[in-house]
């Protein structure tokens, strides 16, 4: 394959990030360990007491290029320690270089350049071939983490609790596809709901930017973009999860009880899909009514997946319109069915929010202001961040992309604008204190179990708010969300795989653990601190919020792996990059 020369520029930049020769660095200069944009603010935080200035040098030469002042002192809100920046955004030529501070050391090494998280962002999307079940992963595309086929899935059979007339218990039926949902082997629906409508959203909003987004893939220049053809692995997979017979959709594709440290090919227990759920239906509704609206403008390189998504997703709604708010709880289910199933659960309290996702997305694939007509879109509530549990504001996002599109009443779009300004302006209020100068982590309770999508979906809301009012105070907030991912954070780690010179290298994750590779599979976004620490995992070095991470595979709390974490990180990433293009 030819290489395109923004492809050569930035494999020189991981090249720079994986050559042992710059992994000893100074672990108090935290900084994105991936590059910086030439015209966007540039800063390192100093997490050591430091003299009161800094020097940004020629990674190469060791020539000094710029020297600057130390800002004040912050005090994190969560330990109590204390941080100063080095803003060096006056520096805007084209390079390599470190940052050195007397008595600290040096920086890892970075880069300033044009497009300098291109490769970030195609690594992150290329993570999802790697998690695709049900097909070979040859060398030609994997590289050195080739390997066979694993779970065909073509004799799932039907749970107990998924019965229909026309299918009793154990029929077997045929599910291939879909991509493994986190280090887990299974295939869960609701996962995949968040998962895809962020994807998804990401091609609406960025069509063009994805016509030269190379991942080297099987599908790779076909006429179709990589991130599409990524996506469809996982649609046939969701279309095979709806009864046809009534319209219902099952929950999740599992095993009844985890896989053990073993391969795909290697696993060879039954799996089943299990009970249909309202919420599981109305995020396949979602999905597919976008898939609609994204495919039928590739109707000749996918005949009728267009209206194959469309039809799934009416007989989906019809179906919830029947089973307004059956929930999924695992508990319950094992007491009535056997064999018990304690893979995760992905149950939810309440299907509000998966309503007006549906809604939103129904009313924008067919233009029928009726499917929102009786939904409470909660506009008078704040605006709250996507997680698989929560996804009205993908439904909100939806609406804005389309206000022009479907004639939306002013006094709506007036609502669905200020409700995500308010939540940015909200992120911003004291940005300027914060100890690593990032909206993340401001609140303890961003550091959830996956704080690291929080802090990427946080960069998602930020770039709306941006679109919405081309002010550039957001645009900077979701880059500085993008450095904390990239190393600019407590920890100091680099939360993507092979990126960074302090990197994860032992994620909670089946395919990197059994592999016998040392280095884990690339372009996967670990979880990140959760002070929860759930996994009661040796290694983590504190309570504090903000530092409960612990790179160690049996950390499924810090550093596990899932597909909706990873899919904020493409988006963010990409949408960066194309923003600042």
């Amino acid at each position: 394959m030819k290489l395109l020369p923004h492809l050569a520029a930035l494999l020189t930049v991981v090249s720079l990030n994986f050559s042992p020769a710059f992994a000893q660095h100074s672990d108090a200069i935290r900084l994105n360990q991936v590059g910086f944009y030439t015209a966007a603010p540039k800063v390192a935080v100093i997490a050591a007491e430091a003299g009161g200035t800094f020097e940004v040098k020629e990674a190469k030469s060791g020539k000094t290029v710029l020297k600057g002042k130390l800002g004040e002192v912050r005090t994190s809100q969560h330990s109590g320690k204390h941080t100063r920046l080095a803003d060096f955004s006056k520096l805007q030529k084209p390079g390599a270089y470190v940052i050195e501070i007397a008595g600290l050391g040096k920086s890892a090494v970075f880069s300033i350049g044009d497009r300098v998280h291109r490769s970030v962002a195609e690594a992150a999307l290329k993570g999802y071939y790697y998690q695709r079940a049900s097909i070979e992963l040859p060398e030609k595309y994997a590289g050195k983490w080739a390997r066979p086929a694993g779970h065909p899935d073509e004799k799932v059979l039907i749970h107990a609790s998924a019965v229909s007339d026309r299918r009793p218990e154990n029929t077997v039926i045929s599910s291939p596809r879909g991509w493994y949902d986190a280090g887990d082997y299974n295939k869960y629906i609701v996962n995949s709901g968040i998962t895809m409508g962020t994807l998804l959203s990401l091609y609406e909003d960025y069509p063009l930017y994805f016509e030269d987004f190379n991942t080297n893939i099987p599908e790779s220049n076909n006429g179709v973009p990589d991130l599409l053809d990524e996506i469809v692995w996982n649609l046939r997979w969701m279309l095979t999860m709806q009864d046809p017979a009534d319209g219902g959709v099952y929950h999740k594709l599992t095993n009844p009880r985890f896989d053990g440290m073993i391969m795909p090919d290697a696993a060879k227990n039954p799996r089943y899909v299990v009970q249909k759920g309202t919420a599981a239906t109305l995020d396949f509704v979602a999905v597919m009514a976008q898939a609609s609206r994204v495919f039928k403008n590739f109707d000749n390189k996918f005949p009728g997946l267009a209206d194959s998504c469309i039809t799934s997703a009416v007989k989906g709604w019809q179906w919830a319109e029947k089973h307004p708010a059956v929930l999924y709880n695992q508990e319950a289910m094992n007491k009535e069915f056997d064999p018990d199933v304690v893979t995760g659960a992905y149950g939810d309290r309440s299907v509000k929010d998966e309503w007006i996702w549906a809604a939103s997305e129904m009313y924008a694939a067919a233009g029928k202001p009726e499917y929102i007509k009786n939904i409470d879109l909660e506009l008078q509530q704040p605006m709250t961040l996507p997680t698989w549990s929560q996804v009205k504001t993908l439904g909100y996002y939806t609406l804005l992309r389309f206000a022009e599109a479907l004639k939306l009443p002013s006094e709506q779009f007036d609502a669905l604008r200020k409700n995500v300004l308010s939540y940015a302006d909200n992120l911003l209020t004291n940005l300027e204190a914060q100890p690593y100068h990032t909206v993340m982590g401001k609140m303890a309770q961003d550091y959830a179990w996956g704080s690291s999508s929080v802090a990427a979906n946080q960069g998602i809301a930020l770039l709306y708010a941006y679109r919405l009012s081309k002010d550039q105070k957001y645009l900077h907030a979701a880059l500085g969300n993008l450095d904390y991912l990239l190393g600019r954070n407590v920890t100091g780690y680099c939360f993507l795989t092979g990126f960074g010179a302090k990197r994860v290298m032992h994620p909670h994750h089946r395919l990197s653990i059994a592999d016998g590779i040392v280095d884990p599979l690339p372009g996967l976004l670990s979880g990140g601190p959760n002070p929860g620490q759930q996994d009661k995992c040796a290694g983590y070095p504190n309570k504090f919020a903000d530092e409960s991470f612990t790179d160690n595979d049996c950390s499924y709390a810090s550093n596990e792996i899932a597909i909706n974490w990873n899919a904020p990180m493409v988006y963010l990433a990409a949408a960066m990059e194309a923003t600042m293009k």
